[in-house]
């Protein structure tokens, strides 16, 4: 999560800002509903548009930080949006995530979304639930980029063979260590396997004096952690049936139960053999972060977001390398896919698909999101865009499910075998059957 994570959590409330650049201040209502009196009079405003073409204004929800460099080269890019389509304006409106959602399941409710907006992944099950998704099948066939998407990136925002939202940048986990600290503990190489991990790490503590791993056992982070390492065991949470529903099928199949066992059994042995802090079981991802950024340990599994600790940690940083996470019976990450969600409620859904495209074009990427693209096209030749986007391929994301209680019993679940010192089966088992009744009461679980 940009997360949620890398999303710019500490904002507060919502900032309402116009970027309605170079227009008179009668443009800033204009709406396709104008009257045919009103057009000359906006022509001669605007000396852009013709006497039959009076713009439209899309509404677009952004959840980008305030006065960073992000906002600055947005807002560039919006406005050469706007000088190439002269009859399309548009109006942003930044909105924390932390009320996003809600303000949009209220919006949706009304009927009266934005035309666009940012949002989570996770939220993809429950909108496309709402039915209040845009079907952008046919416009994005007949895009002429389609094809530098990544295939998988498209395939977790599609259901049913309709595409349903569009990827605007991706948060795709890597490992990264502190070369330094693995050199001193003897080793040339970062971990392959959770076993080279648990291997290394009493050799790590003892040479640096410090834990060898970093975990995020709380929060919001938690739940893409403990995805990441199902998916190392070749498990998913929720299969699709026959019949177009879902289900966990641990408890059907005593291979799944015991690899999901294996998975809460590590993360017991991280903490019981010492490669990962005491305090580690109770932390979030704002513990995860700076505690890595610091060198308060050597390895963690995280996104490209950190690069931003160079500035406050620069010493501490200087050695950090990237590989691909340490894995059990397969290669696997999780890849945050951050969706640009457009809604059947919106107003100008033809051009509400011209600008998402606009977003995700070459130019918009190369500039604003060279390390975290969604577009195969666009590689950062920095460790911090090549190092991830070479793993985009072995990316997991979450089922197309309703993930609100799914998401807390996942964190719950490693409460339960952390703190609660219940056995890896057990856990499996109660994760197993909290996911089925959270799908049976969202209407989503299989009776296959």
């Amino acid at each position: 999560m940009t997360n949620k994570k890398m999303i710019p959590a500490v904002l507060s409330g919502v900032v309402a800002l116009s970027v309605l650049a170079g227009c008179a201040k009668s443009d800033t209502t204009a709406s396709s509903t104008a009257s045919a009196t009103d057009a000359p009079k906006k022509q001669e405003a605007t000396a852009t548009p013709t006497a039959k073409q009076t713009p439209v204004t899309l509404d677009y929800w952004a959840a980008w930080t305030p006065n960073s460099d992000e906002e600055t080269k947005t807002k560039a890019q919006i406005k050469k949006f706007e000088d190439s389509h002269p009859a399309i304006k548009i109006n942003v409106q930044l909105i924390t995530f932390d009320v996003l959602h809600d303000k949009l399941i209220a919006a949706i409710n009304a009927g009266n979304t934005p035309d666009l907006s940012w949002g989570l992944s996770e939220w993809f099950g429950e909108f496309t639930k709402m039915d209040a998704l845009q079907d952008l099948t046919a416009s994005f066939n007949a895009w002429s980029d389609k094809d530098k998407v990544y295939p998988n990136v498209m395939a977790s925002l599609t259901t049913n063979g309709k595409v349903l939202a569009l990827p605007q940048y991706l948060g795709i986990r890597a490992l990264l260590y502190h070369e330094n600290m693995l050199k001193k503990a003897g080793f040339d190489a970062p971990p392959k396997t959770w076993d080279d991990l648990l291997a290394m790490s009493s050799k790590v503590k003892q040479a640096n004096g410090k834990e060898a791993f970093g975990i995020a056992a709380a929060g919001v982070r938690s739940p893409q952690e403990l995805l990441s390492l199902f998916a190392q065991n070749d498990l998913v949470i929720a299969k699709q049936m026959d019949d177009g529903k879902f289900k966990n099928t641990w408890k059907d199949n005593a291979d799944e139960l015991k690899r999901a066992g294996e998975v809460y059994q590590f993360y017991k042995d991280l903490l019981g053999k010492g490669a990962v802090k005491p305090e580690a079981k109770t932390w979030g991802w704002q513990e995860e972060d700076t505690n890595f950024a610091q060198g308060q340990y050597a390895m963690v599994v995280n996104g490209p977001w950190i690069e931003g600790r160079n500035k406050e940690n620069p010493e501490e940083m200087k050695d950090v390398k990237i590989a691909a996470p340490p894995s059990k019976k397969k290669s696997a990450t999780f890849l945050e896919v951050s969706p640009l969600y457009l809604y059947k409620s919106a107003k100008h859904p033809k051009e509400a698909f011209e600008f998402a495209t606009y977003i995700l074009g070459k130019d918009w990427q190369t500039d604003i999101r060279p390390t975290n693209s969604p577009r195969s096209d666009v590689v950062s030749d920095s460790p911090w865009g090549k190092g991830f986007t070479d793993l985009a391929s072995t990316g997991v994301v979450f089922p197309s499910v309703s993930l609100g209680g799914i998401t807390k019993d996942m964190e719950d679940s490693i409460a339960r075998a952390l703190i609660k010192n219940d056995s890896p089966e057990d856990v499996a088992k109660w994760l197993s059957d909290a996911i089925n009744t959270d799908l049976k009461k969202s209407g989503e679980l299989s009776s296959k």
